[in-house]
């Protein structure tokens, strides 16, 4: 079993910037990482992914050239969001999957989830 905590949500202007962390108990079992975000009415939407491994990143097209994630430690992972939109609000997930080979953007293929960090951007 793994356990996923995000932090760093919080009110910003729109064109400010953000930086979310998620920490796991452990990330040995893991084969990928990702961020996802549901807003409120809406299908939660893929953010981004990182082979875990290998650092090699994904990003939905939504959000790719404005926000990064990167690995700080072993068990700690970052996503930059920068040039922030009023569309950007959301709740936002830190997921984790232990199956490789997977379709990185669907929400089904991450068996572990954190509880979430909202977001909200002001226009």
């Amino acid at each position: 079993q793994v356990q996923l905590v995000e932090s760093g949500g919080g009110l910003v202007q729109a064109g400010g910037s953000l930086r979310l962390s998620c920490e796991a108990s452990n990330t040995f079992s893991l084969y990928y990482m990702g961020w996802f975000r549901q807003a409120p009415g809406k299908e939660r939407e893929f953010v981004g992914a990182m082979r875990w491994s290998l650092g090699v990143t994904y990003y939905g097209d939504s959000v790719k050239g404005r926000f990064t994630i990167s690995k700080e430690t072993e068990n700690i992972m970052y996503l930059q969001m920068n040039n922030l939109k009023p569309e950007d609000t959301a709740v936002y997930y830190c997921a984790g999957t232990p199956i490789w080979g997977i379709e990185v953007i669907s929400a089904t293929n991450y068996p572990y989830w954190g509880q979430g960090t909202q977001v909200t951007v002001s226009s």
